[in-house]
């Protein structure tokens, strides 16, 4: 029976041309992309299909390239003695990518795992910001990946070219080799983009919390019961607790193996035997910079949503702080019940707000903006108990119970940071 209703799911997903959302918000080269990458298991074939694919470019390949084609006896230039570490590294992220997104699919469904289906009970600013941001997912896949893509095509034709007689090969020399090249390219492709698009994703559905965060703060600038905000707010942490269970094992998953591969790649290259040229070491700088930009695009997406949503806790403490100042302006002293909007506004000038951010600047839950009185509306304890309920319940990213903040995540990407800088000075600076 679970299994009908999933496969209900994909065919009401996938089996119509992919269409992502009734609604309008859609993209034709996102949903090819979702194709392209084993999203679609609508039917047998093209669920087996999916994981030929992925077992032919994302293993076979890389053992193949690795075992056979390593070249061992070549000249310095055309020697690869990093390179388990490099396949290795790509083939490892790139198997907890796809089996996470199968799982998602198999699962959810492109719709709901996207937060389509529930996206028409969203305000238009919040539909409107998500359709631009999920129409931009291609080109800032295409952003990230191609440049890297660009400079491996050029090493890998300039290894076959330069080298055709050393490297093994079968048959007809120029074909055999034409086509290794293309399988090794491919293979880079396919495993380097099914990574960064996983990181896209998320990244994708932590910004459609964010713009519903910071529409949910407009309802401190207008007449509104704690009622109904508390229960705004309640599912917005129901919506974050959904986002961090699915992609908890993936997070934590991706900083173990890019952290592992980060201080393999340092213990190699330090080695007193390491000869750390550009030609030996490019290709292993090269995969470094790939797992650590996708693992800042994790960091960066929890990091700006868990920051945004804590927000609200100060916003919600200085509308609380303007309305009961001001209702010591009646005269008896006791905050009437009629819903009387007061006309008074109190600028506050907070200066501990971090501004590293550049959206920050149009932020809606900034607490530096004029925030309206509404005192006459909803009672002293009503405003106290929700203040306190927001201090007590932060909002946000966690992986197994820890909160992604800024102050551990800034941390750990020093940490990614200070291991990448290191290994690029001992391959690319050191050479030139």
């Amino acid at each position: 029976m679970e299994d009908e209703e999933q496969l209900s799911n994909y065919k009401a997903d996938m089996g119509d041309g992919l269409t992502l959302n009734r609604d309008g918000i859609e993209s034709k080269s996102f949903r090819s992309l979702l194709s392209w990458v084993c999203l679609d298991h609508s039917s047998l074939w093209k669920s087996g299909l999916s994981w030929s694919v992925f077992f032919v470019l994302g293993i076979g390949v890389p053992l193949v390239s690795h075992f056979v084609f390593l070249c061992s006896t070549c000249d310095s230039e055309h020697q690869r003695p990093y390179d388990a570490v490099v396949q290795l590294s790509l083939s490892s992220l790139a198997i907890v990518s796809f089996l996470c997104l199968s799982a998602w699919a198999r699962k959810f469904g492109v719709r709901r795992f996207l937060f389509l289906d529930k996206l028409s009970d969203e305000s238009d600013r919040v539909r409107e910001g998500y359709q631009r941001h999920l129409q931009r997912s291609m080109k800032l896949l295409c952003i990230f990946v191609l440049p890297c893509f660009a400079v491996e095509s050029v090493y890998r034709i300039w290894w076959y070219a330069t080298g055709a007689y050393e490297i093994p090969y079968y048959g007809n020399m120029f074909v055999s080799d034409a086509i290794i090249c293309i399988m090794q390219l491919a293979s880079w492709l396919y495993r380097t983009s099914i990574y960064i698009l996983v990181c896209i994703l998320y990244q994708l559905i932590c910004h459609l919390q964010i713009l519903k965060l910071e529409d949910f703060a407009q309802v401190f600038q207008q007449e509104t019961e704690v009622c109904s905000i508390l229960q705004q707010h309640l599912m917005i942490r129901r919506s974050l607790k959904v986002i961090s269970h699915r992609f908890r094992k993936f997070i934590l998953s991706s900083l173990i193996f890019v952290t592992a591969s980060q201080l393999m790649c340092l213990l190699i290259t330090i080695r007193s035997s390491a000869n750390n040229n550009i030609f030996e070491a490019g290709e292993l700088a090269l995969c470094s910079i790939s797992l650590v930009l996708g693992l800042f695009i994790c960091l960066r997406s929890s990091t700006k949503i868990s920051h945004k949503a804590q927000s609200i806790t100060s916003l919600a403490a200085t509308w609380h702080v303007c309305a009961t100042i001001n209702s010591f302006d009646e005269p008896d002293g006791e905050t009437p019940t009629t819903q009387i909007t007061s006309g008074q506004v109190y600028p506050v000038n907070i200066d501990c707000e971090l501004d590293d951010e550049e959206d920050d600047a149009d932020d809606d839950s900034d607490n530096s903006k004029l925030v309206p009185v509404f005192a006459h509306t909803i009672s002293f304890q009503k405003r106290h108990a929700l203040v306190m309920y927001l201090e007590n319940n932060r909002a946000g990213i966690t992986v197994f119970g820890f909160m992604l903040d800024r102050t551990g995540l800034h941390a750990v990407f020093g940490v990614e940071l200070a291991l990448l800088l290191w290994l690029l000075n001992k391959t690319i600076v050191s050479w030139t």
